[in-house]
């Protein structure tokens, strides 16, 4: 009778060691989506004491018709054919620095670029706009010419676009941050006059 005594108490430690392993929670992403360990050390690294949110980060996205861009090789002609090349942004992402009076914000932008049936390899230079609004009311607004190189037009280019922004640092938690292609305002079309 002993020796199953024996076993039985030899199975439950091997039950509650590998229980342990289970919950430990050492794996990709431990402690950041469902909350952090159980263990009071794993705490206080996660969470210092006295730590507090230091004011705002506003957040950043595409506006609806900015997050494509084309040309085309004739003037004014809308045909697929007559396309050069295609800018497109995807991902945006923010991040901020606070200072006793500004707040800046290092906006960044992931995108892609390809070449249309008129494309050609080259530096192509497209118009990005970055815009912090708080409701109607522009804060900050800059336009800012930004080159992609294509290497082949067979194959897509990647690229991000980083831009600091610098705004006053009451702004609102309203404060939105707006990034995309913006050609600006209408070109004068016709020859010079004459002096």
């Amino acid at each position: 009778m002993v020796p199953h005594v024996m076993r039985g108490a030899a199975a439950l430690s091997l039950v509650a060691i590998l229980s342990g392993c289970n919950t430990s929670g050492s794996g990709t992403g431990s402690g950041s989506f469902f909350g952090s360990s159980s263990t009071p050390a794993a705490q206080a690294a996660v969470a210092p004491a006295g730590a507090v949110v230091q004011g705002i980060c506003p957040q950043v996205g595409l506006r609806d018709g900015t997050a494509f861009y084309r040309t085309y090789a004739k003037p004014g002609s809308k045909d697929p054919q007559d396309v050069v090349y295609q800018a497109s942004l995807a991902d945006t992402t923010r991040g901020c620095t606070r200072s006793e009076t500004s707040l800046t914000i290092k906006v960044q932008a992931q995108g892609r670029m390809v070449a249309g049936p008129q494309g050609r390899p080259g530096t192509i230079s497209t118009p990005i706009r970055v815009a912090v609004m708080e409701g109607d009311k522009v804060i900050y607004s800059e336009l800012t010419p930004f080159s992609v190189t294509l290497a082949s037009v067979d194959q897509p280019a990647q690229f991000l676009f980083s831009k600091d922004v610098t705004v006053p640092g009451d702004i609102s938690a309203t404060a939105m941050v707006y990034v995309g292609f913006d050609e600006g305002p209408a070109k004068p079309t016709g020859k010079k006059p004459r002096k």
